[in-house]
């Protein structure tokens, strides 16, 4: 009985389960041609997404990943401790060991000059650039503090893709911005946003320029491109807001307007030359009534220029060589811009009146 009941179940297995696996493969019919939505894509939105993979493809083999390496001294915490500094006397000496750190670059010419932040590379004792698979050693032809910009220079490669400067004084609120880099070493990551705003000072205690974004930018991401939609590079990726350390969508980039005028003196000179005036500004005090803009000045550099041209603690600065000064933003970036060397034109109010006089700008000493 039991061996009749097995074939009879076999047998009905037999018959009955192709046709349940067919009906399982057959549960999950192929994509629709044409998709569902491709119909309504055909108009702006596919001509958006066509463009965005267009930036892509134009620039893959632009954006090169930076490593760097550096060695630190390692000490026991308690090695300095006057308590417990004698267990470690006659010990071996602290060790040494290797730090490394990464970021991004982009190519500028065929033959291998390539930008990137000066924070990328400060005081490293080697530098690498891969691209396109390849790992080329990296020389530091200059590096700016002051804009946190770097030229580098890798050889041995030819052919190179170089990117597109674009015009950082054109970028409006509301522009598609585009970064590439290597955020946390995954390279040639693409991410999307918009521009946030054109000319953020606030976020650098030089009173700097800065584009914000709120495409996602991450630890890596420094010295990559932010790009538009027509395939410029607008922007040098440099730093993010944030509190935990990951991305929260508030990112800034040094407009390439700053960064091509820094790269062409690096090339040139190996540096940058920074007009400085020698003034301390800050914010005035309710009580202290002064023009409709300009810069309140508290305090001067006995030897700087702004003292020997007679500028006083209580001065509001309020034009350099005719055009007007709204903040401290304004003020660097002209007397940077002019060099040392220059004589600028100066327009102070002091006690209702205007005054004017000249001052004969320094090279900008480097930031203690």
């Amino acid at each position: 009985m039991k061996r009749t009941l097995s074939l009879i179940s076999i047998l009905f297995l037999a018959f009955i389960w192709p046709a349940y696996a067919y009906s399982v493969e057959n549960s999950f019919p192929e994509a629709e041609k044409p998709s569902p939505l491709e119909a309504s894509h055909s108009g702006p939105v596919a001509g958006m997404q066509e463009s965005f993979r267009e930036v892509f493809n134009l620039y893959k083999d632009s954006v090169v990943f930076i490593s760097t390496e550096k060695e630190v001294e390692v000490r026991h915490p308690f090695q300095n401790d006057p308590f417990f500094k004698r267990f470690f006397d006659g010990s071996p000496a602290p060790g040494k060991q290797q730090q490394k750190g990464l970021g991004t670059g982009f190519v500028l010419s065929s033959d291998g000059y390539i930008c990137t932040n000066h924070h990328v590379v400060a005081n490293m004792d080697s530098v690498k650039v891969v691209l396109d698979g390849k790992e080329y050693d990296a020389k530091i032809l200059g590096s700016d503090e002051l804009t946190d910009i770097a030229l580098l220079k890798i050889d041995g490669a030819r052919g190179l893709k170089p990117v597109h400067l674009g015009d950082s004084d054109n970028v409006q609120v509301g522009d598609w911005a585009i970064a590439i880099g290597n955020p946390f070493g995954l390279d040639r990551t693409f991410t999307v946003g918009v521009i946030s705003s054109v000319s953020r000072s606030e976020v650098d205690h030089l009173g700097n320029a800065h584009i914000q974004t709120d495409a996602s930018i991450n630890p890596g991401n420094s010295g990559g491109p932010l790009i538009n939609l027509n395939g410029e590079v607008i922007g040098v990726n440099r730093m993010i807001y944030s509190q935990n350390g990951g991305n929260m969508g508030i990112g800034f980039a040094i407009p390439i307007n700053t960064a091509r005028a820094v790269l062409s003196q690096l090339k040139s000179k190996g540096k940058v030359e920074h007009g400085y005036l020698g003034v301390s500004i800050r914010p005035a005090a309710p009580t202290e009534k002064g023009p409709e803009y300009g810069v309140y000045v508290e305090s001067l550099d006995p030897q700087g220029p702004g003292k020997k041209a007679g500028i006083q603690p209580g001065d509001w600065i309020v034009r350099l060589n005719g055009d007007p000064i709204k903040n401290f933003g304004d003020l660097l970036s002209r007397v940077a811009a002019a060099g040392p060397g220059e004589t600028v034109e100066l327009g102070l109010w002091r006690d209702g009146k205007t005054i004017q006089t000249k001052a004969t700008l320094i090279q900008r000493p480097a930031p203690e």
